[in-house]
């Protein structure tokens, strides 16, 4: 049994501590580090946030303005490939029928000739790959299988396992060059098709479909690849549409044969809408 000479020493002792605050040991200087540290930490965090260099800060930019040629090497069809169309019609609305084209502004002109000039970050910087070419045109390219939409190459399709290069059995293969200046080897990529990067102008790229027993380094560059130079000059950025994708009406026509100031031009130039 508790002694009541104990229970009014606890009593005492309990009267005594009323009142009185708990502190750190060594002051209020240890929760002052703490915070000191929270702060610090929270700084770097937004430093490093704000000072992190953007994912598409390397080229192609939306500034550029590139040419790449390209083809399709087919064992059963006879010549180098291409795809058509433009992409760049309009609905009644004035609006972009290619919701791919919009996106990226990436597309051909009917003459083997990728035209890179991105519009959004869709398509620059590391986002800038065979695939984004390849999905404005709808075609479908996996790591053994290469399928065309029903309006390029009549829907051609091949599939490793199934389709025969005469009686052999195919293979798909890119061969990229980074310039159509190139006569050495050509890099290969056997598998991540679409992610191949579009990192230059004047690059060439052929997707292949050849026989199993052919050397994926002897393919060729298309035969327009050597002019390249020329098929590129014939373009120019798009004027006529709008950044919502519409397409206003165009600037008043110069009188033909002269420049906008009135002058005769030294020589005349074939030029193509779009870009």
């Amino acid at each position: 049994m508790v002694s009541s000479s104990s229970t009014r020493k606890a009593a005492r002792l309990a009267q005594k501590g009323k009142g009185k605050k708990v502190r750190f040991q060594g002051g209020t200087l240890f929760p002052l580090v703490i915070i000191g540290i929270l702060v610090a930490g929270l700084a770097l965090i937004v430093y490093s946030r704000v000072s992190r260099p953007e994912a598409d800060a390397s080229p192609p930019t939306i500034d550029d303005h590139w040419h790449v040629a390209y083809g399709f090497q087919l064992c059963d069809m006879e010549g180098d490939q291409m795809l058509s169309g433009t992409k760049e019609e309009a609905d009644a609305n004035g609006q972009l029928i290619s919701s791919q084209f919009l996106r990226t502004g990436v597309h051909s002109h009917d003459d083997g000739v990728v035209h890179w000039h991105p519009t959004t970050s869709a398509a620059t910087g590391h986002n800038a790959t065979l695939g984004v070419f390849l999905d404005v045109y709808d075609v479908t390219l996996t790591d053994d299988e290469l399928k065309f939409p029903d309006d390029q190459l009549n829907g051609a399709e091949y599939i490793e396992g199934e389709t025969k290069c005469g009686d052999e059995d195919g293979k798909l293969a890119v061969a990229v060059w980074n310039n159509f200046t190139d006569t050495g080897d050509p890099t290969i990529y056997t598998s991540d098709f679409n992610k191949i990067r579009i990192d230059r102008n004047s690059m060439v790229i052929v997707v292949a479909y050849l026989p199993e027993s052919e050397d994926p380094r002897d393919i060729e560059m298309p035969p327009w690849a050597a002019d390249l130079p020329a098929l590129g000059a014939l373009d120019q950025a798009p004027t006529n549409v709008a950044p919502d994708g519409s397409t206003p009406l165009a600037p008043e026509a110069t009188t033909s044969g002269s420049t906008p100031d009135g002058t005769a031009p030294a020589a005349t130039t074939a030029t193509t809408t779009g870009g």
